[in-house]
């Protein structure tokens, strides 16, 4: 009787809590009621829109007449700002020079002119040198021994005063005689140096692959100091070229950080970590600087592999402005303009001084196989300042020459096989290297 008794009494508590609780009133919000899921029916767009190409005058450099392209574009000191092309350059020959790129193995080495020598590297760590008239010169393999081409790729190259220096995948910087292609020296890296190497005074400036920065005597090969940066693996192939001054030697590593360093000694002055990225793109998460730093007066022009496009500057590297684009070669400045190709694979001009954009032009993205579905996204390689146009040489078969002031295209030429590196330009002669392992020159 106790048990049914307290039985009772708990639910009878229980029914008198409910209905308790049913005599107070239902709280009503103030305020207009909406469907939560409107949002997921609407028809509006969201995508920003970006104001309309403008056709602005554009203040490009005089034309020159160079027969030399010894390194990069980042180092004011030994640039060629725009070098002297006709309209419509057309293939005069192509020559084999090695390996092409393969699934393991990638060229990543600009070709580089002088004394009337074109310096190449191909996918295997072999070097050769072809006469400006096409005619093979001498070729030398730096596979070390016990070591075959195919285990490393990638690397670059830089020429000064009769000497190449070159960089590899096997973690070395070696020293040849332009001449001949003979060894002066050899350094190792202790790790990957597929970065391009950069020649100022009596130093030689690169990136290693484990994020160090290495400046190395001319003469010897012996090693004047070294800086370090934070460790990054998710990096592309191929670390940026540095660009250097007469006081600072600014270096870019794969966690997105800049360092500038005294030349001489080293001893760092600033670093900027160049942060942000662009949704939507799985690609974004890797946040290289692909964009070689380049110098134009006293700023500092460099891009992310992200979609980020930032000029810093050169005493103190405050940022100055930041774009959401990105360089996947070094940019172009010219007047108060810097020309990149963007991670969305588009001809970009921006403002040097604002960083606003001026105009985009789309290039080609990839190739269609079935709906819905990239087979191959090409590479587009550039832009390059020549004859008043802007040149691209693209993984598509194709060089195209564009408009500086409005982005038109003005010219497509054939590239047998597709460009693999950027084109560069000396002697009124247009050289890139094709994925297919030749050097095509055209005139």
């Amino acid at each position: 009787m106790q048990k049914k008794w307290i039985t009772g009494l708990m639910g009878g508590l229980l029914a008198a809590t409910v209905l308790s609780g049913c005599d107070e009133g239902e709280i009503i919000l103030q305020g207009k009621r909406e469907n939560p899921r409107a949002i997921l029916d609407s028809t509006e767009s969201t995508e920003v829109v970006l104001p309309e190409n403008a056709a602005l005058p554009v203040s490009l450099p005089a034309i020159r007449q160079n027969a030399d392209w010894t390194q990069g574009p980042g180092t004011p000191a030994t640039r060629i700002n725009h070098a002297a092309l006709s309209p419509t350059p057309t293939l005069a020959w192509a020559v084999n020079i090695g390996q092409g790129d393969s699934r393991r193995g990638r060229i990543t080495a600009n070709p580089v002119v002088a004394d009337g020598r074109v310096f190449t590297l191909d996918s295997q760590a072999l070097v050769a040198a072809t006469s400006t008239a096409g005619a093979p010169l001498w070729s030398t393999d730096l596979v070390p021994a016990y070591d075959s081409g195919k285990d490393a790729s990638g690397g670059g190259l830089a020429y000064a005063e009769g000497t190449l220096y070159v960089s590899s995948g096997f973690g070395l910087l070696t020293a040849l005689d332009a001449a001949t292609g003979a060894q002066k020296w050899q350094q190792k890296l202790n790790a990957t140096g597929s970065g391009t190497p950069t020649v100022f005074g009596d130093l030689v400036y690169l990136v290693a692959g484990d994020s160090t920065g290495w400046a190395i005597e001319r003469s010897t090969g012996r090693v004047r100091w070294q800086i370090d940066a934070t460790p990054d693996i998710n990096n592309v192939m191929g670390a940026p070229a540095p660009a250097v001054t007469e006081q600072f030697a600014l270096f870019a590593f794969g966690s997105g950080e800049v360092q500038a360093s005294f030349r001489e000694g080293g001893l760092r002055r600033w670093d900027a970590l160049l942060t942000g990225k662009r949704a939507g793109f799985a690609r974004a998460e890797i946040s290289d600087i692909t964009g070689d730093p380049v110098i134009a007066g006293d700023a500092v022009y460099v891009g992310t592999n992200s979609g980020r496009l930032i000029a810093l500057d050169l005493e103190s590297g405050a940022r100055i402005w930041t774009a959401e684009q990105s360089a996947q070669s070094a940019p172009w400045v010219a007047g108060n303009d810097v020309f990149s190709i963007n991670d969305s694979n588009e001809l970009v001009r921006l403002n040097a001084t604002t960083g606003d954009r001026i105009w985009n032009i789309k290039l080609p993205f990839f190739t269609k196989t079935r709906p819905s579905k990239q087979r191959e996204i090409f590479g587009h390689y550039g832009p390059v300042l020549a004859g008043g146009r802007l040149l691209v040489a693209s993984s598509d078969g194709a060089l195209r020459s564009y408009d500086p002031v409005s982005g038109a295209l003005l010219a497509e030429t054939n590239l047998p096989a597709g460009a693999t590196t950027a084109p560069v330009v000396a002697g009124n002669t247009v050289y890139v290297v094709s994925t297919k392992g030749q050097l095509l020159a055209l005139r």
